[in-house]
């Protein structure tokens, strides 16, 4: 059977999302804002998918440009360059891990301990894109560091705060499933009672941080979790 050609091949198309991107800060050099739960934060492929956060920003500002992403389930903070060189500095932080970030998640079942880490190694599944999957020959090493900030016993569910040390694809979904406790409401990792659970993904980038691309001094900023 001859195969179509990547052009062809039919594709997901991204629900529209009405909600706004909400600016936190923005001068001549950096912009952050909160993206809203199912908006992408790149165009994806087709011009059905250029609704972006990317795609947003650049309309009011064309110099804007991408350091770091959020899967398109994901709600929370993130920072844009303006300019290249911008870029090239906050680049180079978020490869040094010199960029802070922290995230509220809402995962089924009641996590026995009060904090902890996950050191899993992750790979692409590439039989399954765009899923991760762990792999101890060839996974990249992976860091993620939990605690917990409640335990409801009625429902049986855990709200953690989560610091990804590490920022492979997928991470802190992959991992939470990984110890039994997956994410609700995620469609990639969740057995069908947790996805079940919750209609949107309960991930959250409530909390950023890092050295400012011009100036060097610190910025800190922090997003109210929506569920």
């Amino acid at each position: 059977m001859t195969q179509a050609p990547l052009q062809e091949r039919p594709y997901y198309i991204v629900p529209r999302c009405d909600e706004p991107v909400r600016t936190l800060y923005r001068d001549a050099h950096c912009w952050v804002v909160e993206k809203p739960s199912l908006l992408l934060s790149v165009p994806g492929r087709g011009p059905e998918n250029r609704d972006s956060v990317t795609w947003r920003l650049q309309q009011d500002e064309p110099e804007v440009r991408v350091v770091h992403r959020l899967d398109l389930d994901t709600s929370g903070l993130m920072v844009f360059a303006i300019g290249i060189e911008a870029q090239r500095r906050l680049n180079r932080a978020f490869a040094e891990r010199e960029v802070s970030k922290t995230y509220e998640a809402v995962v089924d079942g009641l996590v026995e301990d009060d904090a902890g880490e996950i050191t899993l190694p992750i790979i692409a599944d590439w039989a399954n894109r765009p899923r991760q999957k762990i792999c101890f020959e060839r996974g990249k090493p992976s860091l993620t560091r939990y605690r917990v900030l409640d335990r409801d016993r009625n429902d049986d569910r855990t709200r953690l705060r989560l610091t990804p040390v590490t920022g492979r694809s997928h991470q802190l979904r992959i991992h939470l499933r990984e110890i039994g406790h997956a994410i609700l409401g995620c469609d990639l990792y969740a057995p069908p009672a947790a996805l079940a659970r919750s209609e949107r993904l309960l991930l959250h980038a409530t909390e950023l941080g890092f050295n400012h691309p011009a100036t060097g001094l610190w910025h800190q900023f922090s997003s109210a979790v929506p569920f």
